[in-house]
């Protein structure tokens, strides 16, 4: 059984058709990349598979069950979600942050365990904030900021991850680090990720498979081989593009 499996889902927002009929299937232990031009509704997509965003029809099935039918209790207890960019609105430290991950977990008035206290601070020694976990979070760089966001994730421990740019305002350094420990996570835990990047060479590293969106409602959809072709990627960008031999494969660049 598929973690996450869709049925003809149409999914629109505003003008942009972001995709019709898409039948799509994310098994453990799979690393997904979702791929397109800005405006054409990956954040939406992204946003309609966590049950955040109404599909326009067509279905959404997690673990063999409709995602409608769910609580969000459920459902945040086998899907994260990592959004482009994190407001905190109220003061809070490192620590008091990255035990929301444990917040789906808990009962009314529950407060945190031992164990989950132990849980965020293996998640924040992974991304490397260990010793950081009394400093105000509005004191955090954007990169520091975005590693917190992923450590929360991690101390969630959901089955799905889904990213939206996780490597937003990092270096190239923490990029391939934190792209390292995510994917770690699909092949050593049996976790599913679906990751929305800009980066084409970043994807082609570390994802298995792709999901590209062409802001009409076309979609699609293989492996590397089958989707990352010069002239698939040219049309899905609208610019032409060349592959350059690289130590991970192809690597692409505009012309």
């Amino acid at each position: 059984m598929p973690l996450l499996e869709t049925d003809r889902l149409a999914v629109r927002i505003g003008s942009v058709e972001v995709c019709r009929q898409l039948n799509l299937r994310i098994n453990a232990g799979e690393c997904w990349g979702i791929l397109g031009r800005n405006g054409t509704g990956k954040t939406t997509l992204m946003h309609t598979l966590a049950g955040l965003h109404a599909a326009d029809s067509g279905t959404v099935t997690l673990n063999g069950k409709s995602l409608a039918a769910l609580s969000r209790r459920e459902i945040a207890r086998q899907i994260g979600v990592l959004l482009q960019d994190h407001r905190d609105s109220f003061p809070a430290s490192v620590m008091e942050t990255v035990l929301i991950g444990r917040h789906p977990y808990l009962g009314p008035w529950q407060w945190e365990t031992a164990t989950d206290h132990a849980s965020a601070l293996a998640a924040l020694r992974a991304v490397g904030l260990e010793g950081m976990e009394a400093r105000n979070v509005a004191t955090l760089s954007g990169g520091e900021r975005r590693r917190l966001g992923i450590a929360t994730l991690l101390t969630q421990d959901p089955e799905l991850l889904l990213l939206d740019e996780p490597a937003n305002h990092l270096d190239i350094h923490q990029q391939i680090q934190i792209l390292n420990l995510l994917q770690k996570q699909a092949r050593v835990k049996a976790k599913a990720l679906l990751v929305v990047l800009h980066d084409i060479n970043l994807a082609a590293r570390y994802c298995d498979r792709f999901l590209l969106l062409f802001g009409n409602g076309e979609t699609a959809q293989g492996d590397v081989g089958e989707v990352l072709t010069q002239s698939v990627l040219e049309r899905l960008y609208i610019h032409p593009l060349q592959a350059l031999p690289g130590p991970h494969g192809p690597v692409w660049v505009p012309k």
